[in-house]
């Protein structure tokens, strides 16, 4: 057996620590994110992911990463998440139209790929507590812009030993999404809405990590912080299996021979995502090309393209707005990895985008990006999207992998490269975006009057995500300006 991982800080040259110990921190004390000393290589052959289970694949994708976890642990961890919560024992099934395949990955509690990772978390952070012998309470500290913050609030509910405190913007989640949150019953969870946009609470949240001095105050109460953010590495590795899992069905299926590369596109706002696709790729995954698909929130569109990362332009609401973010998180753990893990060319770089608002890498930087390729959608191209896939095929997307598809037509489609889209949320979580791509007639609807409508159109029925808040109580009213987010969080815990 290979030598245990470490996890060691972008921004520090530290010794290490373990995956429980940095999946129970979240965010290392320098304010890095947490990546593994090395990525481990695959021990599988392509062949044998074949035949196995998503059970199976995730134990061995994730045993290679989480390496002082037993056995034992890892397995009721897995056993624990991948279970009924699921409506479909695959998993995350995988669809073909139109020459593509669509990696479904909102078959979990609250219909978005939140789910695939956040099922587990719970579990990896309790059983790292144990670990690790943590007598304090932790409270899961989370910064949202529509899925996350569901999916961790159904994943942490009544767990004990932990709270969880979900910041999201006022205006800026879909209807259904700011539902399914406000909702959320559990005595342990609480969901606060914010004046300002997803980056506000994103930094917010990241401030309150950095606070030495609350820190203090919280344990002296018996509390301390953790995340369940995709900055947490426990969200990260789970999401490398889905990737593994989808190589192994189309070799099941016979789609692909085997070692035949895949390309992969993933819709794509905090970064977590295609990184967990490249890191499998680093594992020796067979991928050709990562195609980072962008919204017209075009950030991460534009640091491909030119080098540059600039934050500095007007934030736009769009009908994706998952995606809706100018500051993409785990993208630091690829600039770590190009810069040839150096952490002072890192935080170098992320004191510069916190200070003047972008960066730019070096062509040296610059040519280790061969991996991927990125495109975007505007509005109108994200509609007509939604609305052609379904004339051709019948099949309905979510707006998130509408962008997406914009992006293999025009871009992963003409390599010849047989291609898997991350469908990365169920169009019942954007139904009055989705219908009205599909018929504007559809607008002077309801909510819920559309997910029937939906319902009959697709001929998929209503998730049960939707139909548990068609008359679900509101459970949470609390707001408060971007400003007063640290106040708001030692009001709900009673920290002086």
């Amino acid at each position: 057996m290979d030598m245990e991982i470490r996890y060691k800080s972008t921004r520090s040259n530290g010794g290490g620590v373990t995956a429980s110990q940095a999946i129970l921190k979240g965010l290392a004390d320098d304010g890095g994110l947490f990546v593994p000393d090395r990525i481990p290589a695959l021990e599988m052959s392509a062949d044998e992911l074949a035949g196995l289970s998503y059970k199976e694949t995730a134990y061995e994708v994730m045993r290679l990463f989480l390496s002082d976890f037993t056995k034992e642990e890892l397995m009721y961890c897995i056993n624990g998440a991948y279970d009924d919560k699921f409506d479909t024992a695959e998993i995350a099934p995988i669809v073909k139209r139109d020459g593509a395949f669509y990696l479904e990955l909102f078959h979990g509690k609250t219909i978005a790929f939140k789910d695939m990772a956040l099922s587990i978390l719970p579990y990896l952070m309790t059983t790292s507590a144990k670990k690790n012998g943590v007598k304090n309470e932790i409270v899961i500290l989370t910064a949202t812009s529509g899925d996350t913050g569901k999916a961790a609030l159904a994943g942490f509910a009544d767990v004990p030993g932990t709270s969880i405190i979900v910041f999201y913007p006022k205006n800026g989640v879909s209807p259904i999404q700011e539902k399914q949150m406000v909702t959320q019953k559990g005595k342990n969870t609480h969901v606060v809405g914010i004046e300002g946009n997803f980056d506000d609470a994103q930094t917010g949240v990241k401030e309150m990590f950095h606070s030495k001095e609350l820190a203090g105050v919280m344990d002296r109460a018996g509390y301390q912080f953790s995340s369940a953010n995709s900055i947490n590495i426990g969200r990260l590795v789970p999401q490398i299996v889905y990737y593994a899992y989808a190589y192994g069905r189309l070799l099941e299926k016979k789609e692909i021979s085997s070692g035949e590369k895949i390309n992969v596109v993933v819709p794509t706002g905090n970064f977590g995502n295609i990184l967990a696709a490249y890191y499998a790729k680093n594992m020796g995954l067979p991928i050709e090309t990562l195609f980072c698909a962008s919204n017209e929130n075009k950030v991460l569109f534009d640091f491909f393209e030119t080098g540059k990362y600039d934050r500095k332009r007007e934030f736009i609401l769009t009908s994706s707005p998952s995606m809706d973010i100018l500051i993409s998180s785990n993208l630091e753990r690829l600039i770590y990895r190009i810069s040839g893990e150096s952490a002072e060319k890192t935080r170098e770089l992320m004191e510069a985008l916190a200070g003047d608002g972008e960066y730019r890498i070096t062509e040296e930087m610059s040519a280790r990006l061969a991996d991927f390729c990125a495109g975007f959608a505007t509005e109108e191209q994200t509609r007509a999207a939604i609305r052609s896939l379904y004339e051709r095929t019948g099949y309905v997307l979510d707006t998130h992998t509408a962008v997406a598809s914009h992006v293999y037509y025009e871009k992963a489609r003409k390599t010849g490269v047989k291609t898997v889209i991350a469908s990365t949320a169920s169009p019942y979580k954007f139904t009055r975006s989705v219908m009205n791509a599909i018929d504007a007639s559809y607008d002077g609807m309801g909510d819920f009057e559309l997910a029937d409508k939906l319902a009959d159109i697709s001929g998929v029925k209503v998730p049960q995500a939707i139909e548990e808040i068609r008359t679900a109580d509101i459970l949470h009213n609390r707001t408060c300006d971007k400003t007063e987010m640290e106040q708001t969080v030692r009001d709900i815990l009673g920290l002086r």
